[in-house]
């Protein structure tokens, strides 16, 4: 029998395992990093945000990882890391269907939503090939000390006193590790959830939902037929973002990489994966494709890269998110959809707060009870997130009112990454600011309103709310109907917004210098 003993085992090796792993290993505890599987491989999860790069820049700034800093805007990653696959997000782009039909002409954009992210291309989001990008991470685990076991089979859980002992198998030997502390990094309904036994709890209004998704190859670019009607350059090429195709029921997403790989998927209700029948995967596919013209063109001659896989169940939220010796991860804790990409940040903001737990209340008595609090964060922030997207699932046949609650979202958002960078953090300390005193009930009472209607909802008189309710938040220009749904990023809207967070325009105008806004890098 083989065996090691270590402060941390991180069990499951995806960058939130990795990254947490390094930064306990910087804070000098003993960690070891355990992986069932092997890298590179296949993983779900792959578009960024603003919010989330910050988080990731913070936290690679504040726990010495230089070699990781890089991966933060599109700019230094290409520079730094051009083999690493990555895909340009500018922004979010989403479309409406009506299924079967053929698309008309839209000249008002009413079908349309596009939110740009970033001014150019050297500062923007990205989306991370995550065989990549997994890789790379534990990789740099290794270069900080981390111990790195891949291959194992983890079968049981035991506890003493001291430690919590994990038992498994690796290369066919018995192995135990001892731990003084466990952070599941496996995701949904994973290695402790089984282990243990831990309930599953139900996500107040949000749909059950299905999911289907591959990687593909030769993957046409859309940006021409649907920009070309229209005078106005779009705020970015819309093929550079994370592209939403919704319709009532669901919705599909495309996600282009620099290696020639698109990312393609889609996340729906029960009756419309039964319908469709998500479970034999490739006719699905097709099937769905046949139904939207515009993806049907633009996959007319892709190749399928891998196998399909088959969410029988999206959304998922754990009993539990910690005990006496151990942490769930948000992204284990938890998962809504991949709508809005929130999974990164949700996940970022928990590695955060355990990061801190760690440097401040090992080996204290306040360490069990900051570990209370870590969950109490991670449930509210997961519940705050399952509310705004079971309304925007309620909302899919409805655009107009999908559009305004989007916005609540980006709102929720931009204000929380322009006051981090202000260094002003204690102005969000929360994911969508559900903690905040006047937006977090207000956005509670909106959506209750929403999910408890049962009869046909007033769009117009909802988006009037919900603008309303943003407008002290709202530093970009969000809701502006002269935009007509296209939201360019432009500085003229932070300097308008400079009293909603508490700056000067001076202050404005450094954050712009600081973040690179006004200075375009060739990349």
């Amino acid at each position: 029998m083989s065996g090691a003993q270590c402060d941390i085992a991180v069990v499951g090796s995806g960058f939130a395992g990795s990254l947490l792993a390094m930064i306990a290993q910087r804070l000098g505890r003993s960690v070891i990093l355990l992986e069932k599987g092997k890298h590179p491989r296949f993983a779900i999860g792959e578009s960024s945000t603003p919010l989330a790069n910050l988080l990731l820049e913070d936290l690679t700034t504040r726990y010495d990882l230089p070699a990781l800093k890089p991966l933060a805007k599109w700019g230094p990653w290409q520079r730094t890391y051009p083999r690493v696959g990555c895909g340009l997000k500018r922004g979010f782009t989403f479309y409406h269907h009506t299924l079967g039909e053929t698309p008309v002409a839209d000249p008002d954009r009413a079908k349309q939503l596009l939110v740009a992210a970033s001014p150019h291309n050297n500062i923007a989001d990205t989306h991370w090939y995550r065989a990549d990008f997994d890789e790379l991470f534990v990789r740099e685990a290794q270069n900080t000390g981390v111990a790195y076991l891949d291959e194992v089979q983890l079968h049981s859980v035991s506890e003493s006193d001291d430690d919590l002992r994990l038992h498994g198998t690796r290369s066919g030997e018995e192995l135990t590790i001892r731990a003084k502390f466990v952070v599941d990094a496996t995701g949904p309904r994973g290695f402790l959830h089984r282990i243990l036994g831990i309930s599953e709890r139900a996500l107040p209004g949000l749909p059950s939902t299905q999911g289907l998704f591959s990687h593909f190859s030769h993957v046409e670019r859309i940006e021409d037929e649907r920009t070309a009607r229209y005078s106005e350059e779009p705020p970015y090429p819309v093929d550079d973002a994370a592209v939403h195709h919704v319709f009532d029921g669901g919705w599909i997403w495309v996600l282009q990489f620099n290696n020639g790989i698109t990312s393609a998927g889609v996340a729906a209700t029960m009756k419309f994966a039964e319908r469709l029948e998500f479970a034999k995967g490739a006719p699905a596919w097709e099937r769905l494709l046949n139904l939207v013209p515009a993806l049907r063109n633009q996959f007319a001659s892709a190749r399928q890269h891998r196998s399909f896989t088959h969410a029988p169940r999206l959304s998922f939220r754990s009993g539990a998110i910690v005990g006496r010796r151990w942490a769930l991860l948000p992204s284990t804790a938890g998962f809504i959809d991949p709508l809005l990409s929130t999974g990164f940040t949700l996940t970022l903001l928990g590695i955060a707060r355990l990061a801190e737990i760690i440097e401040r209340d090992w080996n204290t008595d306040r360490f069990r009870t900051s570990l209370d609090v870590y969950a109490d964060q991670t449930e509210n922030e997961l519940l705050a997130a399952g509310r705004l997207i079971a309304c925007l699932y309620k909302s899919m046949g409805d655009f107009p009112l999908f559009v305004s609650l989007s916005l609540v979202y980006f709102a929720a958002v931009s204000y929380s990454e322009t006051v981090r960078r202000l260094g002003k953090p204690h102005l969000a300390n929360s994911f969508l600011l559900h903690d905040h005193p006047a937006f977090g009930p207000q956005c509670r009472l909106l959506f209750d309103r929403i999910l408890c209607a049962r009869g046909p909802l007033d769009s117009k008189e909802l988006t009037g709310e919900i603008v309303r309710i943003i407008d002290p938040f709202n530093v970009a220009g969000l809701g502006d109907p002269e935009r007509n749904n296209w939201y360019p990023v432009k500085a003229e809207d932070l300097f308008r917004s400079a009293s909603k967070v508490g700056a000067t325009p001076d202050e404005i105008g450094q954050l712009l210098d600081r973040s690179g806004f006004r200075t375009v890098q060739p990349t």
